[in-house]
């Protein structure tokens, strides 16, 4: 698909009106982490191909499947206790992959994209993409840290932001992105690595590395901007305008306008999806546990995109539950 004609499909699919079922509900969460009532599915728009699913997976991992290909972000189905939401936080929690939590959900794979390299987003990846054969796409230190892990060079992609990557029937852009901030205006476990490191064992190995987003648009479907931290650089989002944003959640304030720019940057999404505030340290299943603090930062999260962006859906997923946009 042309960079034409991908602009010409983001102008005209801005002219309708967004559809999302999840598994035949309406996917318009008025509830915090509760499925929506059950409603009529809604008529396919014109021209949807009808294929693609995306299924969460917590955190900010998501499984789509479109037709016969298996696009995984973040994938983080481990969800070791390191402590973070049961003090004291364990710095030195070791890296403990659980093949069986992961073999049962990934049959396939054949593109990896990875948002930054700590070990709630990048852990299961290199034995993700052993399993699977899937190409991993995701910084300079994401690929050094495959290197280390024994992922062949030739299944790593390093990119930096600006490409977009032709697959046929679905492109992938890569945007440059920042890292949220803490509450001491910090970054956990800082850091990039510019050569191959020694395999890593604990969590405080993972560096951030970097941070990006990705765009994804399907030829005949939807556009869709997938964000792993909640800090943006708006200028990087010029023309994307996708039809839904994945969009994480602040855990700190110490990140100025965090939702105005972004939402602003992406030309007020039809479809907002908040991400990154469930317990990822807990099993995957629904209903997803959330901190109580989390909750009301959830809560207050909904509210101000109504707030700012009026005319978007706020759909607040379930785990593993198959939703078409």
């Amino acid at each position: 698909m042309s960079n034409l004609d991908r602009r010409r499909f983001l102008r005209d699919a801005a002219a309708t009106t967004a559809l999302v079922s999840a598994g035949g509900l309406a996917a318009t969460s008025a509830t915090p982490a509760q499925a929506a009532p059950p409603a009529a599915a809604p008529t396919p728009a014109r021209g949807r191909t009808g294929a693609v699913s995306f299924r969460w997976w917590g955190t900010a991992g998501w499984r789509i499947d479109i037709a016969d290909r298996t696009v995984l972000v973040d994938p983080f189905l481990s969800r070791i206790d390191t402590g973070l939401f049961n003090p004291p936080f364990r710095t030195d929690a070791p890296l403990t992959v659980r093949t069986d939590v992961i073999d049962p959900r990934v049959d396939r794979a054949t593109t990896i994209l990875v948002t930054h390299t700590h070990w709630d987003h990048f852990m299961d990846v290199p034995y993700i993409a052993g399993r699977t054969g899937a190409r991993v796409f995701g910084t300079l230190t994401a690929y050094h840290l495959g290197l280390a892990y024994g992922v062949p060079s030739t299944k790593l992609s390093a990119v930096k932001g600006g490409e977009v990557l032709d697959f046929g029937d679905h492109s992938i852009e890569v945007v440059g992105s920042l890292h949220s901030r803490n509450a001491s205006y910090s970054v956990a476990f800082p850091g990039v690595r510019v050569s191959q490191p020694a395999q890593p064992t604990t969590i405080a190995d993972l560096p951030e590395g970097d941070t990006l987003g990705y765009l994804l648009r399907v030829e005949r479907g939807p556009s869709v901007y997938f964000t792993g931290a909640s800090d943006v650089a708006e200028r990087n989002l010029t023309g994307l305008a996708p039809d839904v944003a994945m969009v994480a959640m602040q855990s700190a304030t110490t990140t100025g306008d965090y939702l105005p720019r972004l939402l602003a940057g992406l030309d007020y999404p039809k479809v907002v999806v908040p991400v990154h505030w469930d317990n990822f340290e807990t099993p995957l299943q629904n209903p997803p546990v959330v901190a109580p603090a989390d909750r009301d930062r959830l809560d207050a999260m909904i509210a101000a995109v109504r707030r700012i962006s009026p005319r978007s859906r706020v759909l607040v997923p379930e785990y593993e539950t198959a939703y078409h946009f």
